[in-house]
Order: structure tokens, then sequence, then C-alpha cells
């Protein structure tokens, strides 16, 4: 709506620039000015001034031009003369006509010319309904003949939809069968749903008459509240249309679809007509336009009499639609989902280790699933992997003792260990493994500001990538001190999102880190998407000499350390389970892997590893 009063307001304002280029070009009286008031007067809605300057019936002339705005549910007309030839008291003027169809739709474009002719001195236009346009003739009518295509579904990896069908009510009208009661009709539907009253009858007078015209779209509650007033307007009838709205997990990844409604209509302001779904959220609201595609639309002319389509004027193919395809797993969707049933604050990312593509997403109930992809969390010693690379790089040994006190500072940074038993000396690894975050502080001394930051940016730490959903690649503050070298090891001045670390978990299993892939096909999403994803980074191959001893050292954190309770049958579970210490000491994290499916969990007051337990057993062995 808001789109077409901008192109009404447009053309108000072109009209006198329009009626001026014509008055300066035909000073003296002859057949110009007969061609330009008739012109200006058709353009302008002034069809008593256009009516005045034909030989026709006036009434005639004026219903003739009015029907033919009304029919084609034009926002506008527009004229440009392209010549004008007189011989002796006959006179023809060739012109461009420029008809805008609204509803976003392309500009109609055509070639007409006016025959005039002298009557009692005075040039008037021989009148006749090819005055108009060339094709149409006595007892014919224009109509707008669009055909909208079905929304398409958003796939998983196998092209299996991740929605099921969802029955939506299309309340519309056959206009033939209304007579004298459009308007009437018109004003009901209005008041009853909010949309614009002379929006819903423009729609219906320019259809083709025993054409069945969607005017609005209801869900089954909104459907059923109403049904009885919808009963009671005469000539509207329910058409039930199964269409792919009803998201399956991950549903706020997926998004929700809406029909169109009366506010809907006006804040996208786009080519979308009522009776049209709309994604609210998600993938469905990112990809709405590859989703529904463009609406066909014909310019037909019918007779009067028959209401049959006698030719097809113009005719716009419309934009195809097509599926929305993904890297989603719905089986390892499923594990994920069996893993988080029943938590109350937990958030799970599962990707492809050797490519980066996004599995799974999930999250409690009481937790948005967006968390997982956008949600900006502390670090905690889950971070240690990150600083346990650069420190291997640096030298460190994994047999290197470590004290690991119940408290120590480190320039001046405190730091207490939480949820083990301090004392005594034990390996880097064990310290690794089991979190002891006193004895991991201590060894920022051993790595450089600069060494923690090429290890952030090579597993991909505030990598420059986006989803075309809101996503996070992480943070790291500075760097400048011992104690901000030792607050990074602990996670405490770092921030991260679950789909950051399992590309964590990911490059350390496979050797390289990838960015994020979530939707394979179309390349990129509507340009009026909120999020536009950049051009991905490159993958990042890890340091060969590193890797192996990385990975024992994630291997002992399930073995050995903290994260025992992921352990599962099949190949070896990988990974740790660390707190995050400091404001945040009723958060934990597992980042880890088994086999190519690389994970991430964050729960609150709970044991992520044993979310990420029941997950691989329920990947190894699916319901």
């Amino acid at each position: 709506m808001r789109a077409r009063a901008r192109r009404v307001l447009a053309v108000a304002a072109t009209m006198a620039v329009a009626g001026t280029t014509l008055t300066g070009c035909f000073e003296e009286p002859s057949a110009h000015e007969a061609v330009r008031d008739f012109l200006v007067g058709w353009q302008s809605g002034d069809y008593d001034l256009a009516a005045g300057r034909t030989d026709g019936d006036p009434a005639v002339v004026r219903k003739a031009l009015h029907d033919a705005r009304v029919h084609l549910d034009a926002a506008s007309f527009r004229f440009h003369i392209r010549s004008l030839t007189e011989n002796g008291g006959e006179s023809i003027a060739d012109f461009d006509a420029e008809v805008d169809l609204g509803e976003n739709n392309s500009l109609w474009e055509y070639t007409s010319r006016l025959p005039l002719h002298l009557v009692d001195g005075v040039w008037k236009v021989r009148w006749s309904p090819s005055v108009i346009h060339p094709q149409l003739k006595e007892g014919q009518r224009f109509a707008v003949d669009p055909k909208p295509e079905v929304r398409r579904p958003v796939l998983d990896r196998t092209g299996e939809p991740l929605q099921a069908d969802t029955t939506l009510y299309v309340a519309g009208v056959t206009p033939a069968t209304l007579g004298d009661n459009a308007e009437k009709v018109g004003e009901q539907l209005a008041a009853l749903t909010g949309f614009a009253q002379d929006r819903l009858l423009s729609r219906i007078r320019s259809a083709p008459p025993r054409t069945f015209v969607p005017l609005v779209t209801f869900g089954w509650r909104k459907y059923a509240s109403l049904k009885s007033k919808l009963d009671d307007i005469p000539g509207v009838t329910i058409d039930e249309q199964k269409q792919p709205v009803a998201p399956a997990p991950p549903e706020q990844i997926v998004g929700r679809v809406s029909a169109l409604t009366a506010e809907s209509e006006q804040e996208l302001g786009g080519p979308q007509r009522a009776g049209d779904s709309v994604g609210l959220s998600g993938l469905q609201k990112a990809y709405q336009d590859h989703l529904t595609g463009s609406t066909q639309t014909s310019v037909i002319t019918l007779d009067l009499k028959t209401g049959e389509q006698v030719a097809e004027l113009k005719k716009w193919p419309g934009r195809p639609n097509a599926p929305v395809e993904t890297t989603i797993d719905s089986s390892i969707q499923a594990a994920s989902e069996t893993a988080l049933a029943g938590t109350r604050s937990a958030v799970m990312v599962a990707v492809k280790a050797s490519t980066g593509e996004v599995l799974a997403v999930s999250a409690s109930d009481n937790v948005k699933e967006d968390k997982a992809l956008a949600g900006k969390y502390p670090a905690g010693n889950a971070f240690s992997i990150i600083a346990a690379e650069a420190l291997l790089r640096k030298g460190v040994k994994p047999s290197q003792r470590l004290a690991c006190p119940a408290e120590r500072t480190v320039g001046g940074a405190r730091f207490e260990q939480t949820g083990l038993t301090a004392g005594g000396t034990q390996s880097f690894q064990s310290s690794f493994a089991r979190s002891c975050v006193t004895a991991l502080a201590a060894l920022a001394r051993r790595v450089s500001g600069d060494d923690l930051d090429k290890s952030a940016a090579d597993l991909g730490i505030g990598k420059p990538w986006k989803l075309p959903l809101n996503s996070f690649s992480g943070k790291v503050g500075d760097l400048d001190s011992d104690a901000d070298k030792a607050k990074a090891i602990a996670g405490q001045n770092v921030e991260v999102s679950p789909l950051a670390m399992a590309l964590v978990a990911g490059a350390v299993a496979s050797g390289t880190w990838h960015p994020p892939l979530l939707v394979t096909k179309p390349p990129t999403p509507d340009p009026a998407a909120e999020v536009l994803p950049t051009t991905p980074p490159a993958p990042v191959a890890l340091d060969a000499k590193v890797l192996p001893v990385l990975r024992a050292m994630m291997r002992s954190g399930v073995r050995s350390g903290t994260a025992g309770a992921a352990a599962a049958g099949g190949e070896p579970v990988h990974g740790i389970a660390a707190p995050v210490t400091g404001k945040s000491k009723n958060q934990a994290w597992f980042v880890g892997w088994q086999g190519d499916v690389a994970v991430a969990v964050l729960a609150e007051n709970a044991d992520p590893a044993a979310y990420a337990g029941r997950f691989f057993a329920a990947v190894r062995d699916p319901a």
C-alpha cells in the first residue's frame, strides 16, 4: 500500500509537467489542443475534460475511461505523444501509454493512436473503445488475471521438507456471482479484516468475472473465530489450501509463516497480495521472495456477454519460486532434540567437522534457538582449546607439571578453581582435561597476545562470516598484559556463540577450520533480508605438528577429565567440559566431537557433557 501511494504521488507531481509540456508545444488552435485535453483529462482522471474533446456520448466516454482504470486496477496512466499529422479535416495522433498496474508490477507500455476530425470547425477525437487500446472493441472490457505460485518449502540436506502442510483458509469471491453487491462485500470484508476497502473492491472489479479471486487468507484459529461472520457475507466462499507452513525442528531457524494481514501488507510494501503467505522469522523471512516468487500477471480483454477471454494483451511471467535447500540433517536434528528434551536452559549446535555445514540447532523450550547461532556468551574455560593450540605451538609440553591451587593471581587478575578438589600438581594435559583454571591461567606468561590472537583467528573466533540469519563469530578482548592473557585463557574476556565453538571443535577434529554453511541454495537470500552473508573467509589449515597432541588432550577430557559423561559407544568421543568462571559460574560448556560430527553445548545449572553423551548416543542409535 505504501509503495502504491508513493507511485500515485509521483504521478500527481508529474501531471503539471505533462500538462505544461503539451500546452507549450501547441501555440495555435489545431488538433493539438484536442489531443492535449483528451490525454491530460484521461491521465488526471478529469473524464469530463477528456469526453468533451470527443465526438462520442459524454456519459459513454466518461464511463469507458473510468472503467478502464478500474478494470486494470491501475495506479496511474501516463501518455507521451509520438507524432501528429493533419490532412485537411482529418488528423492522426500516435501516442505511447504507460499504465502502472500497481502491486509492484511492471509498467504496461503500449502504443496507440487517436483519430480526429473536424466537427463544426472543432477538432474532435473519433470515439471508439480502440482509442483506449487498439485491441479493445465494443462489448469488451479489460481484466487483470494474476496467477500466484504456491509457497515452496525449506528443505533439509536430503531434500525433505522442514515443515508440514497446514490448511489455510482463503476467503474470496467469483465476481460474476456478486451482481450489485461487490461494494457491500468489500465493505464487510474490510470491516472484518482491516484490509483497505478500496483495494479489496478494485481486486474484485479488475478480475475476470468467472475467476475465483482470493482476497484474505486465515489460519485455523482466526478462521474459526470469524467463520460465522464470513458465512454472513453474500458471495464469499472459502477455499481450503494446503501449504507447507508448519515448521519442523529447528522451528525457529526454519521460521514461522503467517497469512498476509492488513498490518503486514502495509509494513512490507512489496509484491505481496492479500491472500499471500508471509515469512515472519527465520529462513522463511530471509528467503520470502525466493520461496514465493512473483505472481504471473496478464492483461486481457473479455467479452462482456460471455465473460470469456478474447485476447491477451500483455503477460509478465513473474519470477519463479524455488525451495530453500539447507544443510540441516533431520536425523541429527532429532538426536539433538532428544538430548535436550526436558532440559531447563541449554543450547546445542552440531556441525559437520570436515565442511562446517550446520547439521542441527536445538534449545530448551525456554531458550530461543537463534541464541545458538547469535548468542554472545562468555567462553569460559572452553577457550582453553584455543589457548592450548597457541601454547603447544610455543613449545609447552602436555607433560609439563602445573600447580592447581584453589586461588591464583596472575598479573593482578584473581582466579578461583571451582568444581574440582584443588591442590597438588598435575600435567598440562590433565589440567586441560579437568579444566583447572588456576593452573591454565599460570601459563599466560608463556604466550604473547599475538600468539593467542593468531590461534583465535585460525580457529574462526572473530572471523568476518555471516549466515543469512543473525550469527556471531566471537570476540576476543584486549591482550595487552599478563592479566589480559590469563583472563582470555579462562575465557573471561572472550565472547563466543555455540556455533563458533562447534566450528572450533570441527577444526581440531578435521585439521582445518571451515566457515559455517547453513543454506546451499540459493547462494544469497533476498536483497531485502535483514542479514546478508558476506563472502565466506577461506578455510584455515591448523598446524600439523600440534594437531595430534591437541586431539590427544581433547580425548583425555572424556577419558579422564570432566567430560566423562559425554562418552558414548561407537567411535571415540573427544571433548572438554568447561565451566564459565567469573560472573556466570552457573554456565558450562561441552565442546567436542565424535567422528565427523562436532558439537558445542552450553548449559545452565547442568552438566553439558551429559547432554552431549545423550546426543552422540541418539545419533548412533536413532529411535
